[in-house]
């Protein structure tokens, strides 16, 4: 029992920076993103079948499926004008508990209006943890260890992205569409138990005074053109994220390439040096500055994109790990400008940060899925590249305040 003890005050000094084991505090950080995100994007390796199964148009399934986004965006903006008062760990705690309950009822969707409210309602359960997370970040961390906290955070997400499908596909093939969404929403239970072992219940180091308005806080933070040129970064990261492993999907398993659906979720092995490349997003931010970080980062992305319009599968799935490492390592490198930039009330940045995030990731969803509905892939790709260069554009803009 002692052992047991100081194992779990090992942990919980880990989550909140005081410990000397970096390894064990950036397993923690992202074990708890890969809990917290995991039923996010899963969904889009079964995309084909869910499609079939509801008798619905490509763009009518995956506008379904990334209907989460919306919630997101909601609960993201929500909890960053709020989340001076919102207890940190109770907080998590009770939105992973709570995202158990949409994730089960998806088993039982009867049709496509009923799933998309459900995929709403995890969108804010799972939004609402995300963001007191970073926000829980940026106040416990230290400046000089915070990249590496948020890059943790950013690779569980990365995590969750490549074992969610897997997993996803796997259980669709074997035991059928309900059984993966009950095994999803036991992950969320186990998040909500590590967050309850790991993170200690701390006041907001960034309260605000009793006289000062969320909605003035947000205000400030939109009039700072450092902190607007992030926003929109966000939003057009998610946008060319969403428009590739989203539509990708339907190229995939259609001929020339014709996958099946194991075949399929195994292709998501092209996030696995997504892992490892996103952890080196805070030494990358801190050596040559964000800027360059996230130039050359939307520039990788941008080289796979001409990759995923030819008709040979190893080169499309080049194509994807190009795309992928380039989106998450631009995403880890914008997520740690904000708390940086925003300086006080960097849950409020956070948040809307989040909101905007998400916001690009549905946009995406609806102008892509049209393109992809009406001119093909080619015209969805196109889309795609116009998201990175508006990126590249306002990440001129993340100037260094001297």
């Amino acid at each position: 029992m002692t052992d047991l003890s100081a194992r779990m005050q090992l942990t919980r000094m880990a989550m909140s920076g005081h410990s000397p084991g970096i390894v064990l505090r950036s397993l923690v950080i992202g074990l708890t993103a890969f809990l917290t995100v995991v039923d996010l994007f899963a969904t889009q390796a079964i995309l084909p079948s869910l499609t079939r199964h509801y008798g619905v148009t490509p763009a009518a399934m995956g506008f379904a499926v990334n209907a989460s986004t919306f919630g997101m965006a909601i609960a993201s903006l929500a909890v960053g004008l709020f989340s001076p008062r919102i207890d940190r760990r109770v907080g998590i705690l009770l939105s992973l508990t709570l995202l158990a309950i949409p994730t089960s009822l998806l088993a039982w969707a009867p049709n496509l209006v009923v799933f998309t409210g459900l995929r709403i309602i995890q969108g804010l359960c799972m939004a609402s943890a995300f963001a007191l997370t970073l926000a829980y970040l940026g106040e416990q961390c230290s400046a000089m260890d915070a990249g590496g906290a948020f890059a943790a955070y950013i690779t569980g997400n990365v995590a969750s992205n490549l074992v969610g499908r897997l997993m996803s596909a796997a259980l669709v093939d074997s035991l059928g569409l309900a059984w993966n969404f009950y095994v999803f929403a036991a992950l969320n239970l186990a998040g909500a138990v590590l967050v309850y072992f790991t993170i200690v219940r701390v006041e907001p180091m960034q309260a605000m005074a009793p006289t000062t308005s969320p909605l003035e806080v947000a205000s400030a933070h939109w009039r700072n053109p450092r902190l607007r040129a992030a926003y929109g970064l966000g939003f057009c990261i998610l946008f060319a994220f969403i428009g590739t492993f989203t539509f990708v999907n339907f190229v995939l398993v259609r001929p020339p390439l014709s996958l099946g659906m194991m075949d399929l979720g195994l292709v998501y092995l092209v996030f696995l040096p997504s892992i490892v490349t996103t952890l080196l997003a805070g030494r990358a931010v801190a050596r040559i500055g964000t800027r360059p970080t996230i130039w050359a980062a939307l520039c990788v992305a941008a080289i796979g994109l001409p990759l995923m319009l030819t008709v040979h599968l190893a080169t499309v799935l080049a194509g994807m790990v190009l795309v992928g490492v380039g989106t998450f390592f631009a995403q880890a490198a914008a997520t740690g400008f904000v708390g940086q930039a925003a300086g006080q009330n960097r849950g409020v940045a956070s948040g809307t940060y989040l909101a905007c995030y998400f916001c690009g990731g549905l946009a995406g969803t609806a102008v892509l899925g049209r393109l992809f509905d009406s001119s093909g892939w080619p015209a969805c790709v196109a889309g795609i590249g116009a998201a990175l260069a508006i990126a590249a554009l306002l990440t001129s803009a993340l100037k260094r305040e001297f």
